[in-house]
Formats: structure tokens, sequence, C-alpha cells
């Protein structure tokens, strides 16, 4: 997969010993999970160091060390070892390196809300007749982009790669390393606004993506968000520009839509027939990206109709499940305004003989509007549900806001914990089987212990 001298190439490292023409087969950056003939990366973070574990490596016979420093221990002189200034920055490096030497199709998809669902759907209607790497679960960081990157290989047709931000620069980082030929931007919300300050500074830390694109240079928007319309009107000027959408004019349109309690059914173009496993109408969004990717790369509709039709939704995003006896609405895995609002549009279009119960943890990383945020959302919550629970400091001031709407007192509960908002949904609510529960927050709250996962 790597010689040792194509890592010195690559990372610009310096050979400190070892034969330079010893080929290894991948690159670790865990020593517990280290497999022969690999190399170990010691990567630092703010919590680890990598070097204190080259022990370990040794043991398991690591075929090459990358270090930044080199480890005060006995080191056999045959073993290649590779002097970085920066791990991390060298682990960029060699997935860049291998993006280009392998140089297959590459997709990216960026936004605020839908990456993984649409990066995931991408990746299904393209693997039926081919071989295709992603990354697992959400790992869009300058850790687990350039991991996944590192294990392509020449049997790979395709790589589908998400990529997340929560500081600006990060998305041009990362999209220099992946060089995608097509890239998706989902929408534009606001999240990350500790760091990225507004919806402008979301927009242009997240179409920085563009800048980066290799040819074809295609570029996939979403015509129905305000902050990529005017990327997409440049059209005339910028040939690989196509959009998709619901409401305005786009090259793949949806239309036609029908909801029910487990799926969504819609048109593309006024002609063509899909349907989604799924809650919310917003998933149609993302079925829409991975529609465009497929018809790019030669996919008949009648194709991508029935392996979208079978496409299942990762765990906790909108998933529809039974636990103790009751539904849930999973949508556990994280939460903004923008998403939070879509969850609680998908709750108020499923029919329900019971209560409609909204636990909610608090939305993180919103910076100096977090406290304004949690208010506005109150007004879709008194619209929607019967019952909420606010679970954490910031969603006490939406509970407080749905009071002064007119929510009443009685029916609203406060706590600080998923743990503590499970006992009061089964101490104070007396939950039953005609109620339908939606939980959401942002992912450290960890509102899947509400369901007792």
């Amino acid at each position: 997969m790597f010689k040792v001298d194509e890592i010195v190439k690559a990372t610009k490292g310096a050979l400190i010993q070892g034969s330079g023409q010893i080929e290894l087969s991948g690159i670790s950056t865990d020593s517990r999970k280290l497999k022969a003939k690999e190399a170990f990366l010691a990567l630092r973070g703010k919590n680890f160091d990598g070097h204190d574990f080259i022990a370990t490596a040794l043991k398991s016979k690591t075929n090459c060390l990358i270090v930044e420093h080199i480890p005060k221990m006995p080191i056999a002189k045959t073993l290649p070892v590779v002097k970085v200034k920066d791990t991390t920055l060298a682990l960029g490096d060699l997935a860049r390196f291998q993006r280009q030497k392998i140089n297959p199709p590459v997709v990216a998809v960026t936004g605020s809300n839908g990456k993984t669902t649409t990066k995931e759907m991408i990746s299904w209607i393209l693997s039926e007749d081919a071989r295709v790497l992603k990354n697992e679960g959400t790992k869009n960081n300058q850790i687990g982009l350039p991991q996944t990157l590192i294990q392509l290989t020449g049997q790979d047709d395709f790589a589908v790669v998400e990529i997340g931000t929560n500081h600006f620069g990060e998305v041009d980082y990362l999209s220099k390393i992946a060089r995608p030929n097509i890239g998706v931007i989902t929408n534009i919300g606001p999240s990350h606004l500790e760091f990225l300050k507004d919806l402008k500074g979301v927009t242009r830390e997240k179409t920085t993506l563009l800048d980066n694109l290799a040819q074809p240079a295609v570029a996939l928007l979403n015509a129905d968000d305000k902050s990529l319309q005017n990327l997409i009107k440049a059209k005339g000027r910028r040939r690989n520009i196509f959009s998709y959408g619901i409401y305005e004019k786009s090259d793949f349109r949806a239309s036609g839509l029908k909801l029910s309690s487990r799926k969504v059914e819609f048109k593309v173009n006024a002609k063509f027939n899909f349907e989604i496993t799924t809650l919310g109408d917003y998933n149609i969004y993302n079925a829409l990206a991975a529609i465009a990717v497929g018809r790019i790369f030669g996919l008949s509709y009648a194709k991508l109709r029935l392996r979208l039709a079978a496409f299942k939704f990762p765990k906790g995003r909108l998933n529809l499940v039974e636990s103790q006896g009751l539904r849930f609405i999973d949508d556990t895995y994280n939460s903004n305004p923008l998403s939070l609002k879509a969850a609680l549009s998908a709750l108020g279009a499923v029919k329900c003989k019971g209560r409609k119960i909204l636990i909610m943890g608090d939305m993180l990383e919103l910076g100096k509007q977090k406290e304004l945020l949690h208010r506005q959302i109150a007004w879709s919550i008194t619209n929607t549900c019967d019952r909420l629970i606010a679970v954490g400091n910031l969603a006490r001031h939406t509970a407080d806001a749905a009071r002064k709407q007119g929510f009443a007192a009685k029916n609203i509960f406060c706590c600080l914990t998923a743990s503590a908002a499970r006992d009061l949904l089964f101490s104070k609510l007396s939950p039953e089987k005609s109620d339908l529960i939606l939980v959401k927050g942002s992912r450290s709250m960890k509102m899947e212990e509400v369901l007792g996962t």
C-alpha cells in the first residue's frame, strides 16, 4: 500500500533509520489495533499522545514508526523511523498522497444538517454495482477523514466522504486533502456559531468546498437554501453548478409530496416516482442530492428508485422505534435550530391518537446567540407538542419562552440530564402506547439514554 520512501515524500519527513524500500500494508493510529506490516503514526491530541504507546506498537511488530520525536527506548536499527514536524498534518499529507495515487471519483458532502444521511444515501446508491469507500459514521474531521482516505486501494471505484467543521479553515483543509470531483452542500444553518459567529460565517466556511473541487468540478447545491441561492444564480459563469430542491426551480426538483407515518413519496422533475422510508419530508433534500450524484454517474432513474426505497436511515436520525413499550422518534444524534425545527415538523405530520411529547436537550455550540435561539424555537414547540421535557440549562430558556407563549406550565418539566428526563417521563407523564415521543439534543447531551441505549 505504501513504501516507506512514499511516506517520507508525502510528509516531507526525514528517514532517521531503516530502509525506505520496505513495503507497508497500511497506516494505523491505534496501537491496540495495529496489524501486521502496518506503520504506526503517533498522533498527539489534547488528551492523549500516541508517542506514549510506541512500546505497544513495537510489541505488535509494527513495520515503521512515524513520529515527531525519537522515542527513548530500544528500537531495532532495521526498523524504519520517519520523523515529521506534526503527526496530525502528516496524516493529512498521507491521505492526500493516497487520494492522488489511486485517483477514484470522489464525492464530498458538507452542510449544517443532513451530511451523514446524504453521504450514506450516495454511498448506498453507488455501491450496488461498485465498491465505495466512505467515512464510517461521522469521522469527518481532520483525523477521521484522512484515516478514511488512507484506506483507498485500487479496488475502490468511488470514495464518498463527509466533511465537518466547527472552526474557520477546516473545510478548506479537508477538501484540499479529498480533492472531490463532486461537492454537495446540503444547507446553511445556525450551527457551530461559537466559532463561525453567524450565518455568513457558516456560508463562508462551507462554500470553501467549492474552491477545491477537482475536474470535472461539479457542485450540487440546495436551491431552497437562501444562503446558497447567489451561488446557483452564478450558474451561467460556473457551468458545473447544479441544484436540487422542492420549492425553487432546480435541476432536480421534487413535487407531489405524500407523507405517511412510515414513508415519504415524491416525484422528481414531475416524472419519476420515488419513496423513502422516513418520517421527515426534509429527507427529500438528502435523497435529491443522492439522485443527482447517481444521474451524474449514469445510473437510471429506475435503478435509483429501487435503491433509495431500500435505504435504511442511520441510527439516531429521525428513526421511529419502539422501546419500553412506547413509540419514540429517535433523533438523538445531534441538534441545532434548523434540525430541531425539521424534526418538529416531522412530529407534527405524524398522526397520533395520544399525546405528542418532546424531550429536548440543549443545542450546543451556538455562541452568543445561544439563549436567543433556544427561545425562538419555542413557537414551533407550542404549535406541535402536548408535553415538553427540557433537558439542560439552555433548554430551560426554551421552556420559559414556551410558557410565556401560552404552553401550560403543568405540561412543562425541566431537568439537567437525559437520565433524569427518562425518570421524569415515567414518573410524571405516565406515557401510554398511543403517545409519540420525540427525543433530540446535541451529541454531548447523550439523549439516547432516554431510550435506554
